[in-house]
């Protein structure tokens, strides 16, 4: 076996595992993994900020399903990109991130730049470690990579002091590939109790979340809904893994971001199959409400998230594709496909008369207007990347998404900023692609930086700002305390100008104020950021004090927006 730098066998693991692409920032202390990379095939982006560059790792992760990779130096390297560790933990997204350190002889000694920045990334990875001698170099990288992609997904950190990177090992990537990851199959019994409680169920509902997406289970879900006519819901994380125009497509439940009529198909529900979702509080709001008159089947890959928000009539360890699959060749066994009956006919009810309106052709700008505009633009292969605030709620009500892995959100951990690095990382993974990151004005200012990346590197895309001057989704959470404090941006006093910022960057921008416009400013972006392969903004200036429906609890969500004046009459009695 030949005896070779051991950032080479580093990167050899990195280009085996199907690591095309890695986002980072050189600095000393990481330099002999860069002498490597110049000789790889592997693309580097220097992005402008250790925190976009896990973020664009994300976004190249989560539309690929593959491990996406970061790299940075020492100290604040590290510290900078615990915001990305701590978004891919919470999302369950595979990245791994890759610090310089210091020499291991300097460590006790507050070097330059030496932090212990593995204790400070334990909390927010599945693994952090600090390689301790260069022969361990390929097998921890391995076992990196193992990790991240193996029962709930997640991140890694890899700390690499400087002389560790200067040694040598024996390697021959001839003889190595990646470990293997097991797919955990669920217990038949298991699999036999869910089947009889679904089909014993007069209203179920299958909630698929996020899980479904990662695992690719998108087909096996339709299968078991198509063949026992059972309606599907998806969660924010879970948007995608059914088509939104399918007949059994139920809407979204939640207390931010939900249709009306999902909310109330939830809550005419006795039985929710809830496979890959976390039941996150922004989803059910008040249990109590949540859970009232229905059961509950939980079925995820991590054992410990079962029974963790509040304990399911049963749960279900296993993968969510060969649990789906398994339910679906069940149901299969037992009885021929249905046909669509009483319950299907009331989903569709509920979805014709419990809508919102996105019509508006007010001045200035209603945002639902503005998804109305997206919605009738952007085909179903068009990627849509977008963060949080008032912008990603209104996204989540309006927009529609009838492919997986088309609609990325950070669901848990909500960095401002997410946006653009993502939306990066995903046009890097699919340059094919229509990618259009929806951003807030706040949310841009966050990580702007990287438009010089973007720039840069030639990535196009289009930057949809929903642009209210205000820190919105605060402002309206502060109207309970009868105050405006700290929000209000107005940018129009003395302050930034988004257009001018991104001609700054060498890149196209057009400002909307009426509605009448939005339409062509998406097509003239589109047909920019192709032209120019570059990153192209419409800011669409919007209402400045327009609120998003939500609430406490399911049953008592606020509309501050004029509803459609078709309305559901009285609600059916199941008892018969």
């Amino acid at each position: 076996m030949k005896r070779i730098p051991c950032m080479e066998a580093v990167v050899a693991v990195l280009e085996s595992e199907g690591v095309d692409t890695v986002f980072g920032i050189p600095g000393a202390a990481i330099l002999p993994l860069y002498a490597a990379l110049r000789h790889s095939g592997i693309r580097h982006i220097t992005v402008r900020h250790e925190e976009g560059g896990t973020h664009a790792a994300d976004g190249w992760a989560r539309v690929t399903g593959n491990v996406g990779v970061c790299i940075g130096t020492s100290g604040p390297a590290g510290t900078n990109m615990i915001t990305g560790l701590y978004t891919a933990l919470a999302d369950s997204i595979p990245i791994i991130c890759v610090t310089g350190q210091a020499p291991r002889a300097k460590l006790h000694q507050e070097a330059f730049q030496a932090v212990d920045i593995v204790e400070i990334a334990k909390p927010v990875t599945k693994w952090a470690v600090q390689l301790k001698e260069p022969a361990q170099a390929p097998w921890v990288f391995r076992e990196a990579f193992r990790i991240a992609r193996s029962g709930r997904p997640g991140p890694v950190l890899i700390d690499l002091p400087l002389d560790v990177q200067r040694g040598t090992c024996l390697y021959d990537p001839e003889i190595d590939a990646p470990l293997p990851v097991e797919v955990t199959p669920p217990a038949a019994p298991a699999v036999r109790a869910a089947v009889d409680m679904l089909m014993g169920a007069r209203r179920p509902l299958i909630l698929a979340g996020g899980g479904v997406v990662i695992a690719d289970a998108h087909a096996e879900l339709r299968e078991l809904a198509e063949h026992l006519q059972v309606p599907v819901q998806v969660t924010l994380m879970g948007k995608g893994a059914f088509p939104e125009d399918h007949p059994l497509f139920a809407g979204m439940a939640g207390i931010q971001t939900q249709t009306r009529w999902g909310n109330a198909a939830l809550l005419e529900s006795d039985l929710v199959l809830a496979v890959g979702a976390r039941f996150g509080d922004r989803h059910t709001g008040d249990l109590e409400t949540y859970r009232r008159g229905r059961r509950f089947i939980h079925v995820d890959i991590e054992p410990t998230q079962i029974g963790k928000v509040f304990e399911p009539d049963l749960g279900v360890v296993g993968h969510a594709r060969p649990a789906l699959a398994a339910m679906a060749g069940e149901a299969a066994r037992r009885t021929k496909a249905r046909h669509p009956g009483r319950w299907p006919a009331r989903i569709a009810e509920l979805r014709r008369t419990l809508l919102r309106r996105d019509d508006f052709d007010d001045v200035p700008i209603k945002p639902p207007r503005v998804f109305r505009e997206i919605n009738d633009f952007y085909g179903p292969d068009t990627t849509f990347v977008t963060a949080i605030g008032l912008y990603q709620i209104w996204s989540g009500q309006f927009q529609k998404t009838f492919l997986p892995r088309r609609y990325l959100v950070c669901g848990q951990a909500g960095p401002l900023g997410w946006e653009v690095p993502a939306a990066m990382g995903v046009k890097c993974a699919h340059p094919e692609r229509q990618v259009v990151a929806v951003a807030g004005d706040y949310s841009f200012q966050f990580l702007m930086e990287e438009i010089a990346v973007a720039a840069q590197y030639r990535i196009p895309f289009v930057i949809v700002m929903i642009n209210n001057e205000y820190l919105g989704l605060i402002r309206q959470a502060e109207i309970p305390y009868d105050m405006n404090y700290a929000v209000d941006l107005h940018y129009g006093e003395g302050g930034i100008d988004h257009v001018k910022l991104m001609e700054a960057f060498g890149c196209p921008a057009r400002r909307v104020e009426v509605p009448g416009d939005i339409a062509d400013a998406l097509a003239w972006a589109t047909a920019e950021s192709e032209r120019e392969r570059l990153p192209v903004l419409v800011e669409v200036m919007v209402e400045r004090e327009a609120n998003a429906a939500m609430g406490a609890s399911l049953d008592a969500i606020k509309e501050f927006e004029p509803l459609p004046r078709q309305e559901l009459a009285l609600a059916i009695d199941w008892s018969d």
